[in-house]
């Protein structure tokens, strides 16, 4: 169980600072930031924004899992995007100074830090090393929004779930993927009627293993021939 009160939590203790554009920052940087962020504690399904809002500042992941999405016009949700512990959300809109084209909301209890737009912009401006990182972590959503698209829009249902599959299973590492069956129809693109027949396909073909609304990929390699990858 995630410990609820988030007054334990310093960019030195952070379980996500290894894998988080912030793990360049050198000790005085990182002092300056815990004494300027708000850390909270989020329950499963708390937004942290919404779509169409204007960004204040950005949001760092200790612990939990956020899902980014868009609305489509009769409101059902297109998950685009799985953050995890150690990345920042938030910070895109910001640079472009626009309202938020995305929301984002917890899959799970969370503790999430908030760094104000302003502080953020002038570590960027200090930090060389976390502006270039910026800049390629930038680049890289690129090439990886293009991909997605790509296979979003040209694979078939079954394919498109077995490449979504792929993608969950870097997300979850080790532990079973772990979504409900309406946010993986979400991000697969498709009705929660038909995510849940192809599951059974797949365990009835030995590729997964559920358990309630857990899944254990059983055979990687079939899912990569099926995902076309």
């Amino acid at each position: 169980m995630l410990e609820k009160s988030h007054k334990h939590i310093t960019c030195s203790t952070c379980v996500g600072r290894k894998n988080s554009l912030l793990g360049s920052l050198c000790n005085e940087e990182m002092e300056h930031v815990n004494a300027h962020k708000a850390c909270n504690y989020y329950k499963k399904h708390q937004s942290l924004f919404l779509e169409g809002s204007f960004p204040r500042g950005v949001f760092c992941i200790n612990e939990g899992m956020v899902k980014i999405f868009q609305r489509g016009d009769e409101g059902k949700e297109q998950i685009i995007h799985i953050a995890k512990s150690g990345e920042m959300v938030g910070f895109r809109s910001m640079f472009s100074e626009t309202p938020y084209r995305v929301a984002a909301e917890t899959l799970e209890e969370s503790n999430i830090c908030f760094i104000s737009k302003d502080d953020f912009l002038n570590m960027m401006d200090s930090n060389p090393v976390l502006r270039n990182g910026i800049i390629k972590e930038l680049s890289k959503e690129l090439s990886d929004r293009a991909d997605f698209i790509t296979n979003m829009a040209q694979k078939s249902v079954r394919e498109r779930l077995a490449f979504t599959m792929i993608i969950l299973l870097e997300i979850y590492e080790k532990e079973p993927i772990n979504l409900s069956r309406e946010d993986l129809a979400n991000f697969v693109g498709t009705a929660t009627e038909t995510l849940i027949r192809l599951l059974k396909d797949f365990k009835e073909e030995g590729i997964i293993e559920v358990h309630t609304r857990k899944i254990s990929v059983l055979n990687k390699e079939k899912l990569f021939a099926i995902a076309g990858k």
